[in-house]
């Protein structure tokens, strides 16, 4: 149940409530709210907000962000640090449009302690300066660019980058010659894009692209992709590196798959098989390699936890979406756990240097560590290839990539 006790501060410093006031806040509670996150003890709230894509383009990614975060709350009796969660969910949309507002309600009337999510490039863009002006910490689901002022931000996924400079020179020596580039014209296609066609140049990759640049589909209306892939057919393109996610990765990948195309190998970033994508896809994603910081099959102690917990809880097994927000969870735990354990105020500002103080990390995805200067993570990458697993369909690991992070 939303309906949470909300603990009013002066500025972001939590103060306690004493004697008649507290009975009153107790009250309410109970009178407002049957088994209330606030209810039950002496510890002040904690205030969340959660902001994904609920709507729009990547609502599915968006709903396995929110989910993997609640998973977290779920296993660790609704608390983080000691401290009973109050969560507060909005809903980022297909960008800043809708992301900015959602940010504002979230810090300006919900006073959040803490954010985490965004799941597209354009919505972070928008954010970034309302967080840092606010002084709220934002721990990032989704991918971000490099070049962003960091001083708030900590991202539990990735730099948008990365994937492709992880990729690039597994491409180079697999593929006979040069590869077709192509990408949704915003700034996570931007990014994500650029991060392998820079870092293919460097292994002395060549692009099968006439002008030797990505070639961009307008986002989010482009939904037939056919003229492109006439396009790819009549260069010397060996092989295809694209970008997508959600419904457009499910529209881009049924229609490769019956184009002049359909026999170059298809690599991309695993958002376009990732989660609900990969079985909405069906057979025409068989054999799609794809690099990622997680796959459900690594086999470590955290991630049987992990993915025993959501397959409980899901038809599918999770993503890397829904592995970064509970990731973001726990990384908020060890944080507040910490500042409670030096006898230290729980504020948005103490939250934000306790996070810069935490070492590794155990995940699902393997172990991790915050980058001092990226505040991303310093972490493993996968290839992975699209195979039958039982009577399904899975993006299975077939070998480690690069470490990346500094």
């Amino acid at each position: 149940m939303n309906n949470v006790l909300t603990v009013r501060r002066s500025g972001r410093h939590r103060k306690r409530a004493g004697g008649a006031a507290l009975l009153a806040l107790a009250m309410t509670a109970v009178a407002g709210c049957s088994g209330s996150a606030a209810s039950g003890g002496d510890d002040d709230t904690l205030k969340v907000g959660v902001l994904v894509p609920l709507s729009g383009t990547y609502e599915a990614i968006g709903k396995d962000m929110r989910d993997g975060f609640q998973l977290y709350l779920d296993t660790h009796g609704n608390k983080l640090g000691g401290r009973k969660v109050e969560l507060t969910q909005a809903d980022e949309g297909d960008g800043a449009p809708t992301a900015v507002p959602a940010a504002t309600k979230l810090i300006k009337k919900d006073n959040v302690d803490v954010i985490a999510g965004v799941g597209g490039g354009g919505s972070f863009a928008a954010v970034q300066p309302l967080v840092t002006k606010n002084k709220v910490p934002l721990l990032a689901i989704g991918g971000r660019p490099t070049k962003t002022d960091v001083k708030w931000i900590w991202t539990t996924s990735f730099l948008s980058e990365e994937p492709g400079e992880a990729i690039a020179q597994h491409i180079k020596d697999e593929v006979d010659g040069p590869v077709y580039a192509i990408g949704p014209d915003y700034q996570g296609g931007y990014d994500e894009m650029r991060g392998f066609t820079e870092a293919f140049a460097k292994a002395d990759g060549k692009l099968a692209n006439p002008d030797g640049k990505t070639k961009w589909t307008p986002f989010p209306k482009t939904t037939n992709f056919t003229p492109y892939f006439n396009d790819i057919a009549k260069t010397d393109a060996k092989a295809v590196y694209c970008f997508y996610a959600g419904k457009a990765a499910i529209d881009f990948v049924k229609q490769y798959k019956q184009s002049d195309v359909a026999d170059l190998p298809l690599y991309s970033p695993g958002f376009l098989t990732e989660g609900g994508t990969l079985p909405a896809q069906g057979a025409a994603a068989k054999d799609i390699y794809s690099v990622l910081n997680y796959a459900a099959d690594i086999d470590n102690e955290a991630n049987r936890s992990f993915a025993a917990d959501w397959t409980a809880r899901h038809d599918l097994p999770p993503t890397t979406y829904a592995m970064s927000a509970y990731d973001a969870a726990a990384v908020i735990d060890k944080a507040v756990a910490d500042l409670a354990k030096d006898g230290k105020e729980i504020t948005s500002q103490s939250i934000n240097e306790a996070v810069g103080d935490l070492g590794r990390i155990d995940s699902p995805r393997g172990s991790w560590e915050f980058s001092k200067t990226t505040h991303s993570p310093v972490q493993k990458w996968y290839l992975r290839q699209v195979k039958r697993d039982g009577e399904q369909l899975a993006n299975v690991v077939v070998q480690d990539l690069a470490t990346l992070g500094s």
